[in-house]
């Protein structure tokens, strides 16, 4: 059987499901569609989401270059965070006793933003494999946030060189 979508067409039984965003816009060059693709894929992500458990946090503070103190109250803080999408700009906000962020942006495209621990870095933020990366540099170093969503889950990996942690979020009501 032979679909068939703004003149593009394939056979359906050999089309892969597990298709990257970046090949679906090789595929499809309608500006509208390849936004609502992403819309779709990035819909995932859009809730309130509670942190429940975290690894090795503190060490991936430490390789940030966080301070002592700084360390011992960011360990302690339970953080929301709240993703939302208007058009095609998402909005991701942490709400917490230490610090709140907000940053806003559009999927490819690089932003100035500044961290929790007041880091000043160029981000990126793409959704990769139904993971949104989110990549960080600063001062010649680099590192690279991934959140991807299984059911009501959400699990944050946070790599900075050989250091990796986790922590995972559970959906809010």
């Amino acid at each position: 059987k032979i679909v068939q979508t703004h003149s593009v067409a394939w056979k359906k039984e050999s089309f892969d499901t597990s298709i990257s965003l970046s090949s679906l816009l090789c595929l499809f060059s309608t500006p509208g569609l390849v936004l609502l693709l992403a819309q779709n894929m990035a819909d995932v992500f859009v809730g309130t989401w509670n942190l429940k458990e975290s690894k090795n946090f503190d060490d991936y503070m430490k390789a940030l270059g966080v301070g002592f103190a700084t360390r011992q109250v960011g360990g302690m803080t339970k953080p929301t965070t709240i993703i939302s999408m208007e058009g095609d700009v998402l909005t991701l906000k942490t709400v917490s006793t230490f610090k709140n962020t907000e940053i806003n942006f559009k999927l490819g495209e690089e932003f100035d933003e500044t961290t929790a621990d007041d880091r000043k870095v160029k981000s990126v933020i793409t959704l990769d494999g139904g993971k949104l990366v989110h990549v960080q540099k600063w001062e010649g170093k680099e590192t690279t946030l991934v959140r991807e969503v299984t059911g009501n889950s959400l699990t944050l990996t946070l790599t900075l060189g050989d250091v990796v942690c986790t922590r995972h979020y559970v959906k809010g009501e």
